[in-house]
């Protein structure tokens, strides 16, 4: 199997790259090989390789900042994915892509499924949500991938801030009205490569061509996600002692872009397909802190591993 992997740096992708290793040949690619604001690239690109799968695990990704560069943002989440399920189309291969929770506007009052309506809050949300339609107008084979709360011991995330500041001793002030499943980059990456074996063994099954929702099982908000993280960290050795952490709402977070206050996936779809469980979200936490436990012997400060990476 050939494999165009985009987006090798980011947290999802840096994982992709290893899950991936025992299906095929898998071509990685990061933003100066594959830029996707430039469209002639993307296209030359997929045409010059000929891949059977394409993974997009590259995105536009700063929530806020896409309430001031919305442009950017849809050109980046919205345009590219149609771009590239159009080539792949071409192939008769397969899109993998990964969108978001802020599809939905966090109204409902039990965890979404694959079948509620998609209303976005935010400028991001929107962009996202327009990826998927790009993909499913371009006639694909696809799968999407709808995943929430996105960590690992690298690049920029919640768990990570939220271990620096803690770390330098200051005051935390942390959203406690939003609700859902914090999901480590490395599930998202197995499950992935599970998901392609599943469709690409035997036959070639477009019957699962589609949108999933992914996340990690059980839900908590991220006041308790943050207080978690502190006294674990804590009990691995890990100086996270913050002056004070305190609740808030989300309207006194008061972010350019609006959260929703319901981020609950139903996973009931992925696991029936793929014949899967999902660990619960405090399993990879544990694995993620220990991470960085290991790293922080290596690396006097949070910030120097950042350095590294």
């Amino acid at each position: 199997m050939n494999i165009l992997l985009l987006g090798r740096f980011g947290q999802v992708g840096w994982e992709l790259e290893r899950s991936l290793s025992c299906l095929g040949e898998v071509t990685a690619l990061g933003r100066e090989d594959a830029d996707l604001t430039n469209e002639d690239q993307i296209r030359a690109v997929v045409r010059s390789l000929r891949p059977s799968v394409v993974i997009n695990a590259a995105a536009y990704t700063a929530v806020d900042q896409a309430e001031l560069e919305p442009d950017l943002a849809f050109r980046v989440n919205a345009h590219a994915p149609g771009v590239l399920a159009e080539e792949v189309a071409r192939l008769n291969g397969w899109l993998v892509h990964y969108s978001t929770d802020y599809a939905f506007d966090g109204t409902k009052p039990k965890p979404y499924d694959e079948q509620d309506r998609a209303d976005p809050l935010s400028a991001y949300g929107r962009s996202k949500l327009a990826g998927e339609e790009a993909i499913r107008a371009a006639g694909a084979k696809f799968l999407i991938f709808r995943c929430s709360w996105i960590y690992a011991s690298r690049r920029t995330n919640f768990a990570l801030s939220i271990l620096k500041q803690a770390i330098d001793g200051g005051e935390l002030r942390v959203i406690n009205d939003c609700f859902g499943s914090p999901t480590a980059a490395p599930l998202v990456a197995d499950v992935t490569a599970h998901a392609l074996r599943c469709i690409l063994k035997d036959t070639d099954r477009t019957d699962l061509s589609g949108v999933y929702h992914l996340a990690a099982s059980g839900v908590t908000n991220w006041f308790e996600y943050a207080s978690f993280l502190i006294e674990r960290a804590k009990d691995l050795g890990i100086p996270a002692n913050p002056s004070q952490i305190s609740a808030i709402t989300e309207r006194e977070f008061a972010a350019l872009a609006r959260r929703p206050l319901n981020s609950r996936f139903d996973t009931t779809k992925v696991r029936k397909a793929f014949g899967i469980d999902l660990p619960n979200w405090q399993c990879g936490v544990e694995r993620f802190l220990h991470d960085v436990a290991s790293a922080l012997m290596l690396f006097p400060s949070i910030r120097e591993l950042e350095k590294k990476q």
